[in-house]
């Protein structure tokens, strides 16, 4: 019997596999197709997403706000998108306003990293250092090793500590 199963594994055949076997090899049901994709389709992206990014980093934050605000409305799942839009919105001088878009990004991806970077940023600017050092804890449970947004979090408090609150998060992206 091993020798039969040996011979239909290396004839990439299923036909006398054991019961289970088929689904545990990747095979199993379903037609056409070379068996390479192993999840659903990917979504296209919205063309105004990649321009409210554009606007992002050309510093064209009211004009990127138009555009993202667009984009959420069409699609209230995009946590990047909120994530974009909240920090178009508060480098447009606005953190308190950011804050609740930032949160329904993190509602829709508790694990955004860039959303948890950039709250964290949003609640120096307002002075609350605490709500700040909560989301550098969160980005620390979240990357294995150290990665840029707990670096980065994390040299935005120490400097606005060591100043005293004199010194506000500079954009990081």
């Amino acid at each position: 019997m091993r020798t039969i199963i040996a011979a239909a594994l290396l004839l990439g055949t299923s036909a006398l596999a054991l019961p289970g076997m088929a689904a545990a090899a990747g095979g199993g049901g379903g037609g056409g197709g070379d068996g390479a994709r192993t999840s659903a389709p990917v979504k296209p992206e919205d063309p105004q997403y990649g321009q409210g990014v554009k606007a992002i980093k050309a510093g064209k934050f009211a004009e990127a706000i138009t555009l993202l605000d667009g984009v959420v409305a069409r699609d209230n799942t995009n946590a990047d998108a909120y994530n974009w839009l909240a920090y178009a919105t508060r480098k447009n001088g606005d953190p308190a306003k950011a804050i609740p878009i930032y949160e329904k990004a993190l509602t829709l991806d508790p694990k955004h990293r860039g959303a948890h970077e950039y709250i964290g940023e949003a609640y120096l600017m307002l002075g609350d250092v605490a709500k700040a050092k909560e989301h550098l804890v969160t980005l620390n449970s979240l990357c294995t090793f150290s990665c840029s947004e707990y670096r980065d979090l994390k040299k935005s408090i120490e400097a606005y500590e060591k100043n005293g609150g004199k010194s506000k998060p500079a954009a990081s992206r």
